[in-house]
């Protein structure tokens, strides 16, 4: 009927205040998690860079590797590692949240199941790969066995095979689908996109077992957790700006024709 309008709930007026809290949890949370995974995994990664697994290492060599000391390292790195997964974790769910409440625009609902499976993906073979090259170190220490200098090969080179074949590209699948979300939702910057698709497409691509290609994710990930946090607890004005111009805020009114 024309001219007829329907009135839908108006908004409180604390609605623009509660979101930008909403936001500032958000980010912080994200933020939080995303920096306790990259430093764990950074600090498993130093102590587990010890671990043989150079061909040219003799059996003696392994052998006293695993009774020494340093065999102690690897377990420390072991423990620490589940808490790093369980921190990332927190931080894919935490980013999705942060996302919906900032997002200018719908997220792609394709993408963003992508990026939580991508996560999930990740994850386990990060475990998997980190459990494969410290399972010589658990016999050592735990079953008081000697170690099969044919195993403390063969097992730290499968972890590693694990990693840098699939954890890595399941990483670059992350940072695609999150780079993807990120700009079709107008949460990140130009510059942070772009350089996250020449990562993306560096870390897929790359066939290299250099360890170095290790530091790229977490390092990507501890530049995203700033800029959110940046975002959520920067200028205030431009923060409400950005609330309001978001697709989920309730509407006052619909006019039908």
């Amino acid at each position: 009927m024309d001219g007829n309008i329907t009135n839908l709930p108006s908004v409180s007026p604390l609605a623009p205040a509660f979101r930008t809290l909403q936001l500032k949890r958000a980010a912080t949370f994200t933020s939080i998690a995303g920096v306790v995974f990259s430093i764990l995994f950074l600090i498993s990664f130093f102590l587990l860079s010890g671990v043989p697994i150079d061909s040219k290492t003799t059996d003696q060599e392994l052998i006293e590797y695993y009774r020494g000391d340093s065999n102690r390292i690897s377990i420390v790195a072991l423990y620490l590692i589940p808490f790093a997964g369980i921190a990332f974790l927190w931080f894919v769910v935490s980013l999705r949240m942060w996302i919906s409440v900032r997002a200018t625009r719908a997220a792609d609902l394709l993408f963003s199941n992508i990026q939580l499976a991508a996560g999930i993906i990740y994850l386990a073979l990060f475990f998997a790969a980190a459990a494969t090259m410290s399972v010589n170190a658990v016999m050592a220490d735990f079953g008081d066995v000697t170690v099969d200098p044919v195993f403390a090969r063969e097992f730290p080179q499968f972890g590693s095979s694990l990693f840098y074949v699939f954890a890595i590209r399941m990483g670059a699948m992350f940072v695609f689908t999150t780079m993807t979300i990120g700009r079709q939702a107008g949460v990140l910057p130009r510059w942070f996109i772009t350089c996250g698709y020449i990562l993306g497409i560096f870390m897929l691509l790359s066939a290299t077992f250099s360890r170095g290609m290790i530091l790229a994710f977490p390092i990507w990930t501890l530049t995203l957790c700033a800029i959110i946090f940046y975002y959520a607890h920067g200028d205030p004005d431009k923060l409400e700006r950005r609330i309001s111009r978001s697709p989920f805020r309730t509407r006052t009114s619909v006019r039908r024709t």
